[in-house]
């Protein structure tokens, strides 16, 4: 049997409530699972509102920090105990692309010096010939030429061009995944395109996974394989992408799919929305649905205890009452 590439295993990441801490407890992830094959090159989309806890994943599959429970295994291997030489690995197989590219960026150096960084680090050339072919292939593959862009700062290049350069940095290591926080959300719609459409070809071309963070349910519909839609730390409904946007099943995806404008001027879109203070329902003694103070159709069973996921349809889980 395959083992997978990255198995995340009911990680859980908690804020606060620490001995001289006088916040509670704050749930950030709760009890995620995901597994991600290296012979199955997929996008799996982990898509939800702000605070939903998108990032807080983002950074434990990179080994930013560390889960308060549960593992993320790489090829069977325990992250958090890695050594050194196995963490070098990862890094190169594990790479990342962030929302504001600028920011990754340090201002003083040439474009140049990103790449040559990354072939240093990692010994991925013998000579400077065999780097600056590497370098310039990694390039062509997100459309840019190295004469044009290579000696210029990172405030003399569109953002357009900047998230590109990331992609093509990333590309350059030959990871076996790459997580995309946001990667198209400060860019405009042709660059919007153009980015997902490489990443379409790194997938199918070149055999490489995404974790592609998001909150646009339109772009994840257009890529995506799989998808996981997290409410407050919790994965509410998860399985093919395609059948959660045409047919969602959970009430907070069925609202979140209705909240997209209809282009209709005749169609009036209700701006007039208040909500329920929410926060409440992550902390850490809190158990049951935390979509339960919003939700039209919420039962007494709902505040007990958090629902098993049920199969709804092939390759379509929801964790909710309404189902069982």
């Amino acid at each position: 049997m395959e083992q997978p590439i990255i198995s995340v295993q009911d990680a859980t990441k908690i804020y606060g409530g620490g001995f001289l801490s006088t916040s509670k407890p704050f749930v950030a992830l709760d009890r995620f699972s995901l597994d991600i094959y290296e012979s199955q090159a997929k996008i799996v989309t982990i898509a939800g509102e702000s605070g939903s806890g998108k990032t807080t994943l983002a950074n434990l599959v990179l080994g930013f920090i560390l889960p308060s429970s549960g593992k993320i295994m790489y090829k069977g291997q325990d992250v958090s105990t890695m050594t050194r030489e196995q963490r070098r690995i990862y890094r190169k197989e594990v790479q990342a692309i962030f929302q504001d590219p600028y920011e990754v960026y340090n201002p003083f150096y040439r474009v140049s010096h990103i790449f040559n960084m990354v072939v240093r680090h990692f010994n991925l050339a013998q000579n400077k010939n065999e780097a600056q072919q590497l370098i310039e292939d990694a390039l062509n593959v997100v459309g840019l030429r190295g004469s044009e862009i290579l000696e210029k700062y990172p405030h003399q290049l569109s953002g357009g061009q900047r998230q590109r350069i990331m992609v093509a940095r990333a590309y350059m290591l030959r990871p076996r995944l790459i997580v995309a926080d946001e990667p198209v959300s400060a860019v405009d719609a042709s660059l919007r395109a153009m980015i997902l459409d490489i990443m379409l070809k790194l997938r199918d071309r070149h055999h490489i996974s995404f974790l592609y963070i998001t909150h646009d349910l339109s772009t994840a519909y257009q890529i995506s394989d799989k998808m996981y839609v997290l409410f407050q730390g919790t994965t509410v409904e998860r399985g093919n992408a395609g059948k959660i946007i045409e047919n969602p099943r959970h009430p907070y995806v069925q609202e979140l799919i209705d909240s997209i404008p209809v282009p209709d001027p005749k169609m009036k879109w209700n701006t007039n929305i208040t909500l329920p203070p929410e926060e409440v329902m992550r902390m850490k003694s809190s158990v049951g649905c935390r979509f339960y103070p919003r939700c039209a159709k919420h039962m007494d069973i709902c505040t007990r205890a958090f629902p098993e996921y049920t199969q709804v349809e092939e390759d379509h889980e929801v964790a909710c009452y309404l189902y069982q």
